[in-house]
């Protein structure tokens, strides 16, 4: 452009010029060779121009000439470097779609044209193509070799970064994250891995500076609006993480924490349950309380109607009642609300109200919670044992109810960062994904368990009829189970005849909260049940000659002799 602009000026001034001699005629003398000559003003002029343009023609032809030699190797140089870049460009988009074949193809190409100290891509192309067919140690070497170099020290790092994961070697990881974020603090990926790292290890504080010292580069504006949100998320979640840890030991730290990280993010349920908590230590029950009702508006959560609930010392169980339905009346038509003021009325004894709230629960949402609640009604409520293993065996087939899941980890408690990744803020409140089942079919079916193989369990075998007739169900009935591992033990060798028939242990409480539930048979004379027994007698029989079926046998010839053994051990599926 600027070269445009002097051409136009030279030409306007030399237009100016003749215009101006134009409108002064005039002549020149002069004398050469002994002859005068006599000629205008305008000729001499033109003359003059001419035989200026002749003399920079001729300076330029003569300099191309001379210099020829270097332009036709600049011009090849050009060409190579041009057929070069093609290749890297080509090289790492096939690497990027996974063609490894054509990526060491324009690799090798690339290399022949370019030189890796004059294009740094070269080594990255490598490392990719070295990275897609498994040379780790390659990978490895290519990128320390990044490393050696200023401009490619930051990529170099990331790339053994990611290696270092790869492998699990987490120490290392965070070696290489915390020379990046020494060099670059604003990269957001080493700033995550050193801030994940410091957690999991407890050091919140040192977390907290890393947050400082990137905040300080992250720039003002619609630019860095993003960013700015992130750190505000995460400095939230590590403010709550150190009010909880200072909670018992330091209370003035942990009050100023937790108002500071439900300052920045009211929505994070933790920092709302820490800064609630704080208030009511302090004895400021009503600013407590506000803060968990503008939670629980949010997102209605059992630690929040925990906190609500008991928040206050010497309240009676009517008066937890009270509190749990005002509760609930913030958020109706809930399942949680339902469930805290089922619990509630359990506690205050208000069964009915209890059983209305819980079957309201189970209408709602269908979950493992609400049926051992009404486990738990029904067994303060009728006694009836019949009914509360029905119950139980519905929560075994119910869908779990919500967790703190990060990463496929679930926690009954949260925490500032996955204990997989060392990501912040990765524990969400939700149903594990493992666990969702969609099985609502009734418990009991009565003839159809003909249709199904069940474990079984025998305490006896070999016995009168008069015998069964007397002796307890529990002793000599098969026993059903849900699940093959808890198959019980039993011996195949005949017990002797015994007067007093062996009574079952009784099961007390947490036995019927277990998530493998028992089912007796009806009676002796059930059909169904007298099949069984037949068909287990006809198995005992035939143990001898079938040695196979014994699954916990170690196994013999079946050409030797078989040793007699007083006792053995096995399960039958």
């Amino acid at each position: 452009m600027i070269r445009v602009i002097l051409f136009l000026v030279v030409v306007a001034a030399l237009g100016l010029g003749f215009g101006w001699l134009a409108d002064r005629p005039g002549d020149l003398v002069f004398t050469f060779a002994g002859e005068r000559h006599n000629i205008s003003l305008m000729v001499a002029a033109s003359l003059v121009v001419a035989v200026t343009a002749g003399a920079m023609l001729l300076w330029w032809i003569v300099k191309n000439l001379i210099r020829s030699p270097y332009i036709l190797q600049r011009h090849f140089r050009a060409r190579k470097r041009d057929r070069g870049y093609q290749s890297l460009s080509t090289g790492l988009i096939a690497a990027g779609a996974g063609d490894a074949e054509a990526a060491r193809r324009m690799s090798k190409q690339a290399a022949k044209l370019l030189r890796a100290d004059q294009e740094p891509l070269i080594r990255l192309l490598d490392a990719q193509t070295a990275l897609l067919e498994g040379r780790k140690d390659d990978v490895r070497r290519h990128f320390e070799a990044m490393i050696a170099d200023p401009e490619t020290k930051l990529l170099g790092l990331r790339g053994l970064y990611l290696e270092a994961n790869r492998e699990g070697v987490r120490e290392a990881a965070f070696q290489y994250a915390q020379e990046a974020i020494t060099l670059a603090p604003q990269l957001e990926w080493a700033s995550n891995a050193v801030l994940g790292h410091k957690v999991l290890e407890g050091d919140v504080s040192g977390a907290l500076r890393v947050l400082e010292a990137r905040k300080a580069v992250i720039p003002y504006g619609k630019d860095g609006k993003a960013a700015r949100e992130a750190l505000n998320r995460n400095r939230a979640v590590l403010l709550t993480a150190q009010a909880m840890h200072d909670f018992d030991t330091d209370a003035v730290a942990s009050r100023d924490a937790a108002n500071e990280a439900y300052k920045l993010e009211p929505e994070l349920i933790p920092a709302a349950l820490i800064a609630a908590r704080c208030l009511l230590r302090d004895g400021n029950i009503r600013k407590g309380n506000r803060i968990l009702e503008a939670a629980w508006k949010r997102e209605p959560h059992p630690e929040i109607a925990e906190a609500y609930i008991h928040g206050r010392a010497g309240d009676t169980a009517l008066d937890r009642l009270k509190k749990a339905r005002l509760l609930a009346g913030l958020r109706s038509n809930h399942a949680e609300s339902a469930l805290i003021v089922a619990q509630a009325a359990l506690d205050a004894g208000e069964l009915k109200l209890a059983r209305e709230n819980a079957e309201a629960a189970l209408r709602l949402t269908p979950r493992e919670s609400a049926y051992l609640l009404m486990a738990d009604i029904e067994e303060a409520q009728t006694g009836d044992q019949g009914r509360v293993r029905e119950w139980l065996a519905r929560a075994v087939k119910a869908p779990r109810d919500p967790a703190w899941t990060a990463d496929g980890v679930v926690s009954a408690h949260w925490a500032p960062a996955s204990p997989v990744t060392g990501r912040l803020n990765a524990f969400e409140w939700k149903v594990p994904l493992t666990e969702i089942t969609t099985d609502t079919s009734p418990v009991l079916e009565g003839e159809d368990l003909t249709s199904r193989i069940l474990p079984v369990g025998y305490s006896g075998n070999q016995q009168s009829e008069a015998d069964r007739n007397t002796v307890d169900l529990a002793a000599v009935d098969p026993v059903f189970r849900d699940d093959i591992d808890d198959a019980e033990m039993i011996s195949v060798v005949p017990e002797p005849q015994r007067t007093q028939p062996k009574s079952e242990p009784q099961k007390t409480e947490s036995d019927l909260r277990t998530a493998k539930v028992t089912i007796l048979s009806e009676a002796p004379d059930n059909p169904v049940v007298q099949n069984m027994k037949e068909k287990q007698a006809e198995d005992i029989r035939s143990q001898d000659e079938k040695h196979s079926l014994i699954v916990d046998d170690p196994g013999v010839n079946a050409d030797t002799e078989l040793p007699v053994r007083k006792e053995s051990t096995f399960r039958l599926f």
